[in-house]
């Protein structure tokens, strides 16, 4: 069961990368032709890079966890398999 949870836990983790992307790319269209100050070029490229940003931060964290995850499991299989000797 726990298998199943992580497992599905990977999949939202690679939807949400696609959803962070699609949201950083539309929020910086969106201020690319936006009429008056709040929009150009300049905000719509501050966006893209500090959206950018955190969503590097944010999906990193979220890998860096799964991969804890999986660093512990493997240890504990080979913990097991050496306590077996």
């Amino acid at each position: 069961m726990r298998d199943l949870f992580i497992g599905l836990f990977e999949k939202l983790v690679g939807v949400v990368v696609i959803l962070l992307c699609l949201g950083v790319l539309i929020a910086a269209g969106a201020a690319l032709v936006a009429p008056g100050p709040n929009g150009g070029l300049l905000p719509a490229l501050a966006i893209l890079v500090g959206g950018s940003i955190y969503a590097i931060l944010m999906v990193g964290m979220m890998y860096l966890f799964l991969g804890v995850y999986h660093n512990t499991k493997r240890t504990a299989e080979a913990i097991e398999a050496l306590a077996k000797r």
